[in-house]
């Protein structure tokens, strides 16, 4: 079992930088596929980003290039770097986990989730 909080989300002006972290609890972090999600309002949970245990990553096409996932795994800890933010980035971000080895980019495939961060960029 995993459990997942969120932290680092908050007010920021269009053209600026954030970094979400992820605490996990449970032994098991380290074989965990980790990922970011978020949910725009009136939108359903979109992916953003993972990172595998077996060390890949992978990206929505939306935030390519601008937002970066890592992790530390002597701290159970997942991160999201965000920079270049948009309006459009503003939403709850969610962790989420997956006993996999593999990327996915549905919700359907995680099971390990946290309560979520408000992200908020003003234009």
């Amino acid at each position: 079992q995993v459990q997942l909080v969120e932290s680092g989300g908050g007010l920021v002006q269009a053209g600026g930088s954030l970094r979400l972290s992820c605490a996990a609890s449970g032994r098991t972090f380290s074989s965990t596929t980790m990922a970011w999600f978020r949910r725009a309002p009136g939108r359903e949970r979109d992916f953003v980003a993972a990172f595998s245990w077996t060390g890949d990553t992978y990206y929505a096409d939306a935030v390519k290039g601008r937002f970066t996932i890592s992790r530390d795994n002597a701290k159970n800890t997942v991160y999201l770097e965000m920079s270049s933010l948009t309006p459009e980035d503003t939403a709850v971000y969610y962790c989420a986990g997956r006993r996999s080895y593999s990327n996915s980019p549905h919700v359907r495939d995680y099971v390990y989730w946290g309560q979520g961060t408000q992200v908020t960029v003003s234009s």
